[in-house]
């Protein structure tokens, strides 16, 4: 099957890819210097290139509360541009099958704890992510429409919180652990006895191991062929400050944790119903938190030095 996996260089899509060669496909993955999703004009000829019969659209703009507050219109603009695009080009391209990504982030602000699927509209995104959030959420309702109009076979997957290896450590674009991670460890050999924390620590998430997202994408494109959403996660909520403490042992951190109050904490609480999920294509998340963050020091501390010269 010719397969073509947009983001397939990024954290996520490298992890997907190799599950994919595992499985003896040879996925195409283009290069962003090569091909731009947010004009149409490379979105065309990506297409007619490659001629693909299953899409896995998994490029995106994404990154932590910081970068989400410094551009929240350009994580509109291109989520939704790329979206649309891949899109409407599956369906004339006729692609047998296109899986789109969405994110625990298009849920309401207080949506009812674990969040369900059919609780995706019932309120408005948490404010910092909201742009990103609602433009990823309007590829499901292009999806939908498609596959109403069109007939185009395309499914959308909501996964929690990613971590793992090759995960994106930048100090003002990070998630919440790569940024632990880097701060803790950063902090360590420079002698620096205290790191600053946004917000109070209440807040709560859900974290997936990355490769335990990356055999959903891959169960979901075998398996799932229906037009409802789909969460994708471990079902394990943990608060901020415990993941903290958590990071703190396994780095051995043992310096002073300040938080900053008058920045924002996001969205208050996070954690999702992934009963479909192991319901439709029986995926359950593998990946112990404790587990997975092993893995994630240990490839920053061996892949830190050429990571940050990168």
């Amino acid at each position: 099957m010719r397969t073509l996996v947009t983001g397939g260089s990024g954290f996520l899509g490298s992890h997907v890819v190799e599950r994919l060669r595992a499985d003896g496909l040879d996925p195409v993955v283009p290069r962003s210097a090569d091909y731009d999703l947010t004009l149409e004009h490379d979105v065309r000829r990506l297409f007619d290139e490659v001629k693909p019969e299953l899409v896995i659209h998994l490029a995106a703009l994404a990154g932590g509360i910081g970068a989400n507050r410094a551009a929240p219109g350009r994580f509109w603009y291109v989520n939704l541009l790329m979206g649309a695009y891949v899109i409407e080009h599956s369906r004339l391209a006729g692609v047998n099958k296109l899986l789109l990504l969405g994110t625990v982030c298009s849920y309401p602000k207080f949506a009812p704890v674990p969040f369900r699927e059919d609780e995706l509209w019932n309120g408005y995104p948490e404010e910092t992510n909201a742009p990103y959030g609602i433009a990823k959420k309007s590829q499901l309702v292009g999806a939908q429409a498609y596959r109403d109009e069109y007939g185009l076979n395309s499914i959308y997957l909501l996964p929690a919180n990613l971590y793992g290896p090759r995960d994106h450590f930048h100090p003002t674009n990070a998630h919440v652990i790569p940024d632990l991670i880097r701060k803790m460890i950063d902090a360590q050999e420079a002698g620096e006895r205290e790191i600053v924390l946004w917000g109070d620590g209440s807040p709560t998430r859900e974290f997936l191991y990355v490769e335990d997202c990356a055999d959903a994408i891959v169960l979901a494109a075998q398996r799932y062929d229906g037009a409802d959403p789909v969460n994708v996660g471990t079902g394990v909520e943990t608060s901020i400050r415990e993941t903290v403490e958590l990071v703190a042992e396994l780095t051995g951190y043992e310096g002073e944790i300040v938080w900053d109050t008058s920045m924002p904490n996001g969205q208050p609480r996070r954690s999702l119903d992934a009963s479909r999920a192991k319901e439709l294509f029986s995926f359950v998340a593998k990946t112990p938190l404790r587990e997975g963050l092993e893995r994630t020091i240990a490839w920053y501390r061996a892949s830190a030095p050429a990571y940050a010269a990168s």
